[in-house]
């Protein structure tokens, strides 16, 4: 079962993680939660890690949407996009596809809150692509 969404951007990390969070913006999404995943390894067990970031991604009308139709979803939001380094010229971004709400949950409106949810995610990734 694939559950990511992913590109592959022939860019550094830092440059590719601001236009991430832009092209989230620019399809509705705030970025309420920011994990480096990076520096809390490294504080907490001392391991290194190369660039890791966790974005936790929230449309607020589209997650309205998924709670009225099943309020035991927003387990699985905000949308999760990972932006994390693949060597010196590349960065992998990564956001959770939202079809996976639907393979979990019987409430019918969910497939049309997904099915947007991803529209928006992919027109995000594309926009971050090019």
């Amino acid at each position: 079962m694939s559950y990511a969404m992913t590109i592959r951007v022939p860019a550094g990390f830092a440059p590719t993680l601001e236009r991430v969070r832009a092209a989230l913006k620019d399809q509705g999404f705030g970025v309420l939660t920011e994990i480096d995943l990076r520096s809390t390894l490294r504080e907490k067990l001392g391991v290194d890690l190369a660039e890791y970031v966790i974005l936790g991604a929230c449309n607020p009308p589209l997650a309205h949407r998924a709670v009225q139709a099943d309020l035991g979803i927003g387990l699985l939001l905000p949308c999760n996009v990972v932006v994390r380094a693949d060597g010196p010229d590349s960065t992998l971004v990564q956001a959770m596809d939202p079809q996976v709400m639907v393979r979990l949950s019987d409430a019918p409106e969910l497939p049309a809150v997904a099915d947007e949810a991803a529209a928006r995610l992919r027109a995000a990734l594309d926009a971050v692509s090019r």
